[in-house]
């Protein structure tokens, strides 16, 4: 049973929740009490506006089409020009138990050059993200149905197109033909992830509008550094065969102020294993992870009584503060599971053009999508991994703790999800992304003793391939669609996940 813990008072006892989880809380806990007295200074030498707000942009769609089924248009649309600046689109709905059977499509015009790009498919099959049924944030009453987020880059202008499918067995359906009905209150989400350093605060505008009629359109075993492949930010060659893209304007984040509650609490919940307000968690050699595991156990290295850890280097991790996290966004409050029996590997169905110096963007706006669109209470993913390997913290409440997320509909309890950014359907993953899964699954896993080459058991909240309560047989490391009936991870990332496990085994000395 999850557990939800505000991070502050007192640290009451937590039955259910791993003695590493509750030990690693109350170190927390101390370094917020010890550095609380500090921290208005800190506050006041931070540039206002400092957090990376953005904004979202909602804009209702409407009939492209005279006709009509069950009440619903089976195409709606929109275009607009003049628009403030926004980064990725996706589209949402009332209903988050519907589903959108049909297509959508998106193009959007450059702010920069004013070109219009061409049509892009939007990932419409995304109910299997998300928390598990009959859990307080899979029962929450703002929740939303919604496609996936497509990073388009700053753009100024869209056309989007949502279109009902045709009905089995009849394909080039004749006109006057019904489709099936669309879900009811389609809305285009435009979503600016903010200012980068160097342009300028975060606007932090959001709002919600009505359309006008007019403008609609008829793995070695030795940790260490970043991994490479020969593929940095400034573009190269990963030698899984993908192009990365040269390196943009780097998206340098404003740092999220330590003046809030939420800021400091996401920040004090990785005090027990990095310095209180850092950007990056920095990597450790094996020594230094295993003296460090042994801390959080509560034991030391010569203990006669612990066994030899099997764990993997911790690698660099770039915390929410330093990707710019908008703390007032999410809900207050953690919510830990028991322990973490499993990673899932996802990818983010948001696209492949972006560099990995606009990665902080990219998380931003799928943070703010998954909050303030979708309506969850935090981002989904407990990690993120870029196309040049660079991990990123996910949901907030600690990386060495057993955060519950909200990535595998069904099995969030006692598992982590991790997402590589992009879309791997047809487009295959760089070795520095799998590589980074590997040195983050060796070093999770290893935290609460579970190998990435085994095999555990998690019982299903409910989803489509298991029926909630069933005692299921996975993968200590699995893809999205081992627990769920989807594309997720894209099959040519699923493709490589026992490269991924068998290098995260021996990243842990197995």
């Amino acid at each position: 049973m999850s557990k939800i813990r505000p991070m502050r008072g007192s640290l009451p006892s937590c039955p259910g929740v791993s003695p590493l989880t509750a030990r690693s809380l109350g170190v927390a806990l101390a370094a917020l009490v010890a550095l609380a007295p500090a921290l208005p200074a800190t506050a006041a030498a931070a540039p206002a506006g400092s957090a990376a707000s953005g904004g979202t942009r909602s804009l209702p769609l409407v009939p492209l089409a005279r006709q009509r089924v069950l009440g619903a248009a089976p195409e709606q649309g929109l275009y607009r020009t003049g628009l403030a600046r926004f980064a990725l689109v996706g589209v949402v709905w009332d209903d988050p138990d519907r589903e959108l059977h049909g297509r959508a499509k998106v193009r959007t015009r450059s702010a920069a050059t004013g070109e219009w790009s061409g049509w892009q498919d939007i990932e419409t099959h995304h109910a299997e993200h998300g928390a598990d049924p009959g859990t307080a944030e899979g029962s929450a009453r703002r929740l939303r149905g919604g496609t996936a987020p497509l990073w388009v880059g700053e753009s100024d202008g869209v056309e989007v197109r949502v279109r009902a499918q045709e009905p089995a067995g009849a394909p080039g359906t004749r006109a006057g033909a019904a489709r099936s009905p669309l879900p009811a209150g389609l809305r285009l989400e435009l979503v600016d992830p903010g200012r980068d350093g160097g342009d300028g605060a975060a606007t932090g505008a959001s709002e919600t509008e009505d359309a006008e009629a007019g403008e609609v359109a008829g793995a070695g075993a030795g940790g260490g550094g970043k991994t490479g492949d020969g593929a940095g930010a400034g573009g190269g060659t990963g030698d899984a065969g993908e192009r990365l893209p040269a390196s943009g304007p780097a998206d340098d984040p404003p740092r999220t102020a330590l003046d809030t509650e939420a800021a400091i609490a996401a920040s004090g919940a990785n005090a027990d294993i990095t310095a209180f307000g850092a950007t990056e968690i920095p990597e450790l050699d094996r020594e230094a992870t295993e003296r460090e595991l042994a801390g959080l156990q509560g034991t030391t290295l010569d203990d006669p009584t612990r066994a030899k850890p099997y764990i993997g280097p911790r690698p660099a991790i770039v915390t929410r503060r330093g990707w710019g996290a908008d703390e007032s966004l999410r809900e207050r409050g953690f919510v830990y599971t028991k322990t973490v029996k499993a990673a899932f590997v996802h990818h983010t169905a948001s696209g492949n053009a972006y560099t990995c110096a606009q990665a902080p963007s990219v998380i931003r706006s799928i943070y703010r999508y998954h909050v303030k669109s979708m309506g969850w209470r935090d981002i989904g993913y407990n990690f993120l991994v870029d196309k040049c390997g660079t991990i990123y913290e996910g949901r907030a409440g600690g990386v060495a703790k057993a955060v519950l997320g909200a990535h595998t509909l069904g099995f969030n309890t006692n598992s982590t999800g991790i997402a590589v950014i992009g879309t791997y359907g047809s487009s295959r993953p760089s070795g520095s992304a799998v590589t980074a899964v590997a040195r983050l699954t060796a070093w999770k896993l290893g935290l609460y003793g579970a190998n990435p080459l085994g095999k555990t058991y998690l019982t299903s909240g409910g989803g489509n391939l298991y029926p909630k309560g069933k005692n299921v047989r996975l993968n200590v490391i699995s893809g999205h669609r081992d627990g769920f009936a989807t594309e997720c991870p894209g099959k040519l990332l699923y493709a490589k996940l026992g490269a991924a496990r068998s290098s995260a085994a021996t990243y842990q000395g197995r």
